[in-house]
Parts: structure tokens; C-alpha cells; sequence
């Protein structure tokens, strides 16, 4: 066959030119180029996960039938992670209904590097054995998948079909959510005989998902993940008690409410209205800052620390919680860590010589303890004020000064960690640790990820409050993310109380903004695959206008309009 009869592709990995035969996979394409690498360096490869074809990922029981981009993914890549991740979900769905037919498997949440799962009964009739009974029987038969080496593969069928192919499966969500699709044909995923619908693409099969561990925690199970930095070895595992704490929280109050899952969203905004979910979590949340502001007054602290990652809405709810210690009769100071950013020239740097914003570092810790110290003593202070587009601090006035009811609110994502307020004797503060720590699931072995809720929150406040374009924001999150990896999550233990700030109707409203946002994002990024990730699941919920939105809630923050000064 010569060359006019073949197709170009680019091997982005290594730049390298070649031409193919019309129809050829991508698992042939990918152990052509594990062959080469391996002969090139001497040493194992990583298993080959998948693909960015043209920057959208995809299976390697892909086709290629035009010219293409492809570059290919391990586990040590964001998107080989992902469908390692997925793959492992789908064997352990698999070897649960395996073991166990009448029982229905439920992925809560994620934990650390790995998920929160329980196991039920999914009929009156049945009775599930003791929980480590259980725990071995699931784990032994996900050791045999992995060691027979199945092929997970993907089969576009009509979607009536699909449907009655996961009925008889104990998946009243995953059903219902189907049943709302508006398409004729799905892409459903087979391992064996065991269909599911995987909110993203797998690894190719079974014997590629060599690390992983299944055990029991609390009242369910742990499903641990490999290390992305070191992929041959499980991610360590620490309790967090109160972390987990707070998701157990959120998932009884949603399971009474009926709304844990995207279809019970969208049957409950088409039944009774989007401003009845919104009233449901606006209250919830006005609570919890009550009650937090009263744990404040018992403690008796003087200084409330308030920290969380990006995007956490840690502003707003600095201003509703100091309204509430106003109502209880104190004197509420404010101060945002931001204003104690060192100037440029004494930023530190990461590796690639990039400012490194996400560091402790970064922050002017000794005079922020000099002035806590001077407040304390009751001095007056005055407070600097950051120019973040000079890069340096400048004194516009500000003082603060302490009264004898007075209490200071520092905002901030280091605002837990020892270092900062090392000077400062631990009996005079309270802290509080604030993130979007769960939203809707996709179905009971789906979940939306924090971190995507989180990102979808920061495009939209980018695009609102700093004139950024989608591809901006995603460019930028894996430096945001590594940062709060190293910076904050280590120190959310610290914390006296922890607040979720994920509202259940928020996905509704922001998918408003950030769907315009990323179909912008051009297919020649690297970008454009999370941009698309992102697009797969905000497709299937139901829009909100922001109309009905408080202006007081954590969502003014991203959106604009709130009541509050920022």
C-alpha cells in the first residue's frame, strides 16, 4: 500500500511523523511505541492507558481514520489517572455484583487518594454476610479480574437497549438518568458480562490495574488508589475523622432530602421549582454559620482562623460568619491574608522559575505576628494593602485596633497551618476549614469530583472578576492544585470545625456561565480534554437562572451581585 492510500498521524510524545493504514487501533499504535521507548531506555514502560487524539481523550480501542494528533497516556498523567481510576471503580462494581447480585454498590465520595464505598442489600430477601466477610470476597474476586487481564470495551448501542440491559441491575438512578437523555444511541462499557455507564474512558483492560487495595473503614469500605508519583506503590492512607465526619454529614441530609444523585436534582427543579432546592441549601448553610459562630463564643478564642483551597467560597463565608458573631455581640475584624504577600523580588520561585503564590512563603509571616502580638496588647496597627499588578504592598490607611469585645477574623488558605501563627498561643484561636467537599453524584457509582466543582466555581469568577477565558483558568489549575496539596490539605485537620460549602443546586446555575466558557476552549490545547470532561457532565444537569439566588449566598462570590464587599 503506498503512501497516498495511508494517513498521517503525529506522535506527540515524540514528535515523530508516520504514516498508517485507515482503521488502525490505538492499542496497536500504542505497543508499536512501547516497543520503541522500551528499546530506547533500557527500562520498563508504564502501561499505556489511553489517548489524546486531536486533545480528547479516548480508549485505545479507538480508530483512527484521518490525520490526527495522538499523544499517549499513563497513570502519571491527569487523564491516564482518570481512567485508571475509572477502570478500578468498574471492577470493583463488577466484582461486587459478581460476588453479590441482590446488592447494590454506592461510591459516596472521594477519600484522600481513593473512594468512600458501602455495600447494601438491594432487596428485602437478601442479607449481606458480616463486613469483613464481605470485604474478602470482593477483594479475592477483583485480584482474579485483575489477573485474567479482561478487556474492558466500549459498544455503541441504542439507548433503549442500554436501558434494558441495566434494569434488571439494581440502578433506579443510572436508569432514570438515561431515560432523560435526548439521543438515540450511548456508548455503554462491558467488562465481561457486566455493563455500566463510566462517566469517562478506561484503561484497556483488567491486568493494567496492578495497584489498588479494597478494605473496610467505619461503616464501609475503602478503595484505595495507586500514587501518581509513584504508580507501583497505594497513595498513603491517614484517617481524617473529621473530614470523613463532614461527608457523612452531607450524605444523610441529602439521602433525607432525596437529592444525592443528578436525576433526583433534575426531578426535583422540574417538579417543585429551582427556588425550592435553593431555599433548602441557603438555610442549611445559614445554619451551619450560626452554629459555628456560637461554637466561637463558647471556646472563648479571640482570633478565628479560616482557611480553605481555591474557589472554597472562604470570602463569603467570612463575611456571614462575622455577621453571626455580630448578632452574638462582638466586634468583628476582618483581615485577608492576601494584603501580607511579600513583594515580587522576594517571592519564591517553583522550578521552572515561575512565582510560586501557592507557598507560605509568599506570605510576610513576621510582620503579620508582630501586628497580631500588637493587636493583642491592644495597639493600633496599620494593615498593608497588596497591589497585585505593581507586586508590591502599600499603606492606604487601614488600622485596626482591638476592643474589649472584639474578635479578628483571618481569611486565608494557610490560615491553618502552625507557621503562620506560630507566635500566637493556640488558646486564643478557633479554627475553621471551608471547602466544596461533595456535590450531586452522577449516579451511585459516578461521583463529581470537589475538585471539578471547585474548578467550575474559579472559571466562572475568573471570567467574571478578571476578565479570563477558560483556557486561563485551566491552564493554570494543576499549579493550583499541586499548591494545595503541599499547602493546605496537610493542615485541614487542624481545624476545630469544618464547613462544606457546596450548595446542591450550584452545578445548575454555573453551568449557565461555564458552558459557553469551555466550548471556547480551542481543540490545538491540552486543555480542550478537561474542558470536554467538564462539558460531559454538566450536559446532563438542568440549568437555574441566577435570579433566584440570595445575595448573600457563597454563589455571589463566582457570579457577581452579592451584598458583600470584596
Amino acid at each position: 500500500m503506498n503512501n497516498t492510500e495511508q494517513i498521517e498521524i503525529v506522535i506527540s510524545n515524540t514528535g515523530l511523523r508516520q504514516h498508517i493504514t485507515p482503521g488502525t487501533h490505538l492499542a496497536e499504535l500504542a505497543a508499536a511505541y512501547t516497543r520503541e521507548t522500551a528499546g530506547q531506555s533500557g527500562k520498563p514502560q508504564l502501561p499505556i492507558l489511553g489517548a489524546l487524539v486531536n486533545n480528547r481523550v479516548e480508549s485505545l480501542q479507538y480508530r483512527v481514520y484521518t490525520p490526527k494528533v495522538i499523544r499517549f497516556l499513563n497513570i502519571t498523567d491527569r487523564q491516564g489517572f482518570r481512567m485508571y481510576r475509572n477502570a478500578l471503580c468498574f471492577m470493583l462494581y463488577k466484582a461486587v455484583h459478581d460476588c453479590y447480585p441482590k446488592a447494590v454498590l454506592s461510591i459516596d465520595h472521594s477519600l484522600q487518594n481513593g473512594f468512600y464505598c458501602r455495600i447494601e442489600s438491594a432487596v428485602e430477601d437478601f442479607q449481606l454476610p458480616e463486613q469483613l466477610e464481605v470485604c474478602r470476597a470482593v477483594r479475592d474476586r477483583m485480584i482474579a479480574l485483575q489477573e485474567a487481564d479482561m478487556p474492558f470495551v466500549n459498544r455503541t448501542m441504542l439507548l433503549s437497549d442500554a436501558i434494558d440491559l441495566i434494569s434488571p441491575r439494581h440502578m433506579p438512578k443510572t436508569v432514570e438518568l438515561l431515560q432523560n437523555l435526548k439521543q438515540l444511541y450511548i456508548e455503554m462499557n462491558f467488562l465481561g458480562d457486566t455493563v455500566h455507564k463510566m462517566s469517562g474512558k478506561l484503561a484497556p483492560s483488567t491486568g493494567c490495574i496492578t495497584c489498588w487495595d479494597f478494605r473496610t473503614f467505619e461503616e464501609g469500605y475503602i478503595l484505595q488508589c495507586a500514587d501518581t508519583d509513584h504508580p507501583d506503590k497505594l497513595s498513603l492512607f491517614q484517617p481524617t475523622p473529621k473530614l470523613f465526619a463532614i461527608f457523612r454529614e452531607h450524605h444523610h441530609w441529602v439521602d433525607l432530602l432525596h437529592t444525592s444523585t443528578v436525576s433526583d436534582y433534575n426531578r426535583i427543579v422540574h417538579d417543585k421549582g429551582p427556588q425550592h432546592l435553593i431555599h433548602l441549601a441557603e438555610a442549611l448553610h445559614e445554619k451551619k454559620y450560626a452554629e459555628i459562630a456560637d461554637m466561637v463564643r463558647q471556646s472563648g478564642a479571640r482570633l478565628v482562623l479560616l482557611a480553605g483551597p481555591s474557589s472554597s467560597g472562604k470570602t463569603t463565608s467570612c463575611r456571614r460568619l462575622s455577621v453571626q458573631l455580630s448578632v452574638l455581640g462582638y466586634d468583628v475584624q476582618q483581615i485577608s491574608l492576601d494584603d501580607y504577600f511579600v513583594c515580587r523580588a522576594r517571592t519564591p520561585k517553583l522550578p521552572n522559575g515561575e512565582f510560586d503564590f501557592e507557598s507560605i512563603d509568599a506570605l510576610d509571616i513576621p510582620l503579620l505576628n508582630e501586628h497580631l502580638l500588637a493587636l493583642a496588647r491592644g495597639e493600633e496597627v496599620k494593615i498593608p494593602t497588596f497591589d497585585f499588578i505593581k507586586g508590591d504592598p502599600y499603606y492606604s490607611g487601614k488600622t485596626l485596633k482591638m476592643g474589649p469585645r472584639s474578635i479578628l477574623v483571618i481569611e486565608g488558605i494557610h490560615a491553618l497551618n502552625p507557621k503562620l501563627t506560630a507566635q500566637i498561643d493556640d488558646s486564643f484561636k478557633f479554627k475553621i476549614y471551608v471547602s466544596a467537599l461533595t456535590q450531586l453524584a452522577i449516579d451511585n457509582q459516578n461521583i463529581i469530583h470537589g475538585t471539578d466543582n471547585r474548578l467550575v466555581r474559579r472559571l466562572v469568577r475568573d471570567n467574571n472578576f478578571r476578565g479570563w477565558g477558560a483556557l486561563d483558568t485551566l491552564h493554570r489549575w494543576p499549579e493550583v492544585v499541586r499548591g494545595e496539596r503541599e499547602h493546605i490539605f496537610p493542615f485541614q485537620e487542624n481545624a476545630n470545625v469544618m464547613f462544606n460549602s457546596a450548595l446542591l443546586y450550584e452545578l445548575g446555575v454555573l453551568k449557565v456561565y461555564a458552558e459557553p466558557l469551555l466550548k471556547e476552549v480551542p481543540e490545538n490545547c491540552e486543555e480542550y480534554s478537561i474542558a470536554r470532561q467538564l462539558l460531559d457532565f454538566s450536559e446532563l444537569i438542568t440549568p437555574i437562572e441566577a435570579k433566584y439566588i440570595p445575595y448573600n449566598s457563597i454563589m455571589r462570590e463566582f457570579l457577581g451581585g452579592s451584598s458583600f464587599e470584596y
